[in-house]
């Protein structure tokens, strides 16, 4: 009979998923912290006063590095790797709907660069475009294709399991009615797709603004974000880089949270057309 006690093991399990939060969310929370010391503030507690002052600086010209162009550059570069991740990932999930010889090998291969140590796909990029091809490297060129290596099989993993469990009725319904090929597609396929689209950009996107090690050797004399903030670990002695830091991550906070707004309101809208089909029919 149950007396309404929990069992020991619910406060151990507690207990545990606690701690984890604290150590998954506690570096973020130190580094926002810290901050927002005042203007004599070091690296390291204890904080000697509070302001706003290191967001300031973060906004003059820094002695050393250059925050605001890496940020226009991972920006650029993360949506340039997010367009092609989703076209590509569609495209994929397309073609593997029907077997085709070397169909599993291709998959396999696809999959292989997840289990490849990120820092050798950036360096065999790298000296494929320096040695091999006599290429600039580059951050739109390298870069962005070392990058493609790790979005891409998270993006075509998405689409197969989504295209494993679509229906095809409602494109045989449409082709019934005398769409072609590409009005089944548009008016079809994608308005059923386009929630787990949203998850691929969401994917592509983030992996790419946040990418360190596949763009290391590939990025060229120009720094990324990731790339800036680690040159400036060696260089700057004051909050400043906790302030980046900081914006940083509230920006990417922000990036999550436009994705699930456009994601509720396309499955609001889709509701809305199903239901309205619905009435129609009646």
């Amino acid at each position: 009979m149950n007396d309404g006690k929990r069992p020991p093991s619910f406060y151990v399990l507690t207990a545990v998923f606690a701690l984890f939060v604290l150590f998954l969310y506690g570096p973020t929370l130190t580094i926002g912290i810290l901050s927002f010391q005042g203007p004599d503030g070091g690296l390291t507690f204890p904080m000697r006063g509070v302001s706003l002052h290191w967001f300031r600086e973060l906004f003059q010209e820094q002695a050393v590095g250059d925050i605001w162009g890496s940020f226009r550059r991972s920006f650029a570069l993360g949506m340039m790797v997010m367009t092609t991740t989703v076209v590509l990932s569609v495209m994929g999930g397309l073609a593997f709907r029907h077997r085709f010889p070397g169909s599993t090998v291709l998959f396999y291969v696809i999959i292989a660069s997840l289990v490849i140590p990120s820092i050798l796909v950036s360096l065999g990029v790298g000296l494929l475009f320096s040695q091999i091809l006599g290429w600039e490297v580059h951050w739109t060129t390298s870069g962005f294709g070392a990058q493609l290596t790790w979005t891409l099989p998270f993006g075509l993993l998405i689409m197969f399991a989504v295209f494993n469990r679509f229906d095809p009725s409602f494109e045989e319904a449409a082709r019934d009615q005398g769409a072609n090929p590409w009005q089944v597609f548009a008016h079809i396929v994608l308005p059923l797709i386009a929630p787990s689209l949203i998850g691929v950009a969401l994917f592509g996107f983030t992996l790419s603004y946040d990418e360190f090690a596949r763009t290391l050797l590939t990025a060229g004399s120009r720094n990324t974000l990731p790339l800036e903030i680690y040159g400036m670990t060696t260089n700057v002695t004051t909050p400043v880089i906790y302030a980046l830091g900081t914006l940083t991550t509230i920006f990417s906070f922000l990036v999550i949270g436009t994705f699930l707004v456009i994601a509720m309101v396309s499955q609001k809208r889709r509701a809305r057309r199903a239901s309205d089909a619905g009435k129609g029919m009646v």
